[in-house]
């Protein structure tokens, strides 16, 4: 048995003592950093509640369940980021790379103490493959938000919808790691060209 609030304790206790460390115009990137974790770990609860509330096995609770707790979890800090400091853009979009980044790696981190670390391969591409699609869901938000930035009632209706669509990328990608083989192969190889198209977009709406 894993006890993942041990595991994020011990990752966000020198967060936490960087933090006392630091100016507070500097400690940003480690608050999310701590969000993003901390939002993984409560997300790992609430899967769990869920799936045994609906009696769900393991494949529908990876595929219906925990991309829609896991997205709107990824999304919250981001909300209260937005409605208490108004941030500008780049700065919203920042921080939503660095909350998915964050779960990303404490949720690799709870996969490799439960699964051990023997075969390094494995987790390679796993590592990558998950981390780029945690990343790809949190950069969804910065392609379509820049030009309705502005406008307060545009940007609510599409957060929504980008909500939406990081969903069901999720659901994409946990029912074909679900199903083993080659469409696995596929889900943790299309996350890495779909973040490489998102930085494109971005180098040229930048330029």
């Amino acid at each position: 048995m894993t006890y993942i609030e041990n595991v994020f304790v011990c990752m966000a206790a020198p967060l936490v003592v960087a933090l006392l460390s630091l100016k507070r115009g500097q400690r940003a990137a480690l608050v999310f950093c701590l969000a993003g974790m901390g939002a993984c770990l409560l997300s790992a609860y609430l899967n769990t509640f869920f799936a045994r509330l609906y009696q769900a096995d393991a494949v529908n609770a990876a595929t219906q369940i925990a991309p829609v707790v896991e997205e709107i979890m990824k999304l919250l800090p981001l909300l209260f980021f937005l409605a208490v400091f108004e941030p500008t853009f780049a700065r919203f979009r920042l921080a939503a790379v660095i909350v998915a980044a964050s779960f990303a790696t404490f949720e690799n981190i709870c996969f490799l103490t439960q699964n051990g670390a023997d075969q390094i391969l494995f987790l390679l591409i796993r590592g990558f493959g998950t981390g780029a699609m945690h990343v790809v869901c949190g950069n969804v938000y910065g392609g379509v938000l820049r030009p309705v930035w502005d406008s307060r009632p545009l940007r609510a209706a599409c957060l929504f919808a980008l909500l939406c669509v990081a969903i069901i990328y999720h659901a994409i990608y946990n029912l074909l790691v679900s199903a083993g083989g080659t469409p696995q192969l596929i889900a943790y190889f299309v996350p890495l060209p779909t973040a490489l198209c998102f930085r494109l977009l971005a180098r040229k709406a930048e330029a």
